[in-house]
């Protein structure tokens, strides 16, 4: 007759380890991942308190009525709108042919599109230069002989937008465009549909919402760009200078004015914020 030993797998015979008492109790396992979550939380949500306390509320129209405020608002507005038509022109096609190829090409293009992503948005900034510049290598043999002139002019502002922002609108529309079964496109195709028309009529459709959501989030991108525009398109007030670089000024001469306009930012970023959810939750 053989005696089981206390601790010991009656079946194997090899000891059972049996947890600790202080170390298997819900609470401080809770406690545990609080702490870390909680000073989480609250890196993210201080700086937005520390800007509403610090808000002139009673004045805030008063302050949003400075000189800076208004035309860099006009600017961000054109050029953040017109950076989400050249997103959508350009980035829809592209998304769709990333989400039905295959293949290291596929991979590495996508690779090279997430690129602006990952990079200091100044270094994104100095590379336009290096492109589209007096210098560079398409401002010195096709811009300069056509007598076109990019950096530090509204359009560099929209180059500079496209080029942070592009890579946001083709990752989520590819997703998009992934969730749409490719049988339809087959289907389509059996029919006598072209590429072009099944893109049009079948793919864009039922790829409609991420399109839009897509677009929300280049458009959100955009509008708080900083870096590469202001490398690429300078700060000329009224010309090149956007809501961020208005709020970078301001807050060295008009605090209140900054604060102003970063709340009028927050709103904005809020409601884009808001709309993704409700298409996200859906």
């Amino acid at each position: 007759m053989t005696t089981a030993t206390p601790g010991a797998s009656p079946e194997h015979g090899a000891p059972v380890r049996r947890p600790r008492p202080g170390l298997s109790r819900p609470g401080l396992s809770r406690a545990v991942l609080l702490v870390p979550a909680g000073l989480g939380v609250a890196l993210v949500v201080l700086p937005l308190v520390g800007l509403l306390l610090r808000t002139d509320w009673p004045r805030i129209l008063e302050n949003l009525s400075a000189p800076l405020v208004w035309p860099a608002i006009r600017l961000s507005l054109l050029t953040t709108l017109a950076t989400v038509a050249v997103c959508c022109v350009l980035g829809t096609p592209l998304a769709w042919l990333l989400a039905r190829a295959d293949g290291r090409a596929a991979s590495w293009l996508r690779a090279v599109l997430t690129v602006p992503v990952v990079l200091p948005p100044v270094v994104g900034g100095v590379a336009l230069l290096m492109a589209y510049g007096r210098r560079g290598v398409v401002g010195a043999p096709v811009l300069e002989l056509l007598g076109l002139r990019l950096p530090f002019t509204p359009t560099a502002v929209v180059l500079a937008q496209v080029f942070v922002s592009l890579p946001f609108f083709v990752l989520a529309v590819e997703g998009a465009m992934r969730g749409v079964d490719a049988r339809y496109d087959a289907v389509a195709a059996t029919l006598g549909a072209s590429p072009l028309r099944v893109f049009t009529r079948v793919a864009l459709p039922l790829a409609g919402p991420g399109i839009a959501s897509g677009a929300a989030l280049a458009w959100a991108r955009a509008l708080g760009e900083f870096g590469a525009t202001i490398t690429f398109a300078g700060n000329f007030e009224g010309r090149t200078q956007t809501a961020p670089l208005a709020v970078y000024v301001a807050l060295q001469n008009d605090p209140q004015a900054a604060i102003a306009l970063s709340i009028a930012m927050l709103a904005v970023s809020l409601l884009v914020l808001g709309l993704l959810r409700g298409r996200w939750l859906r």
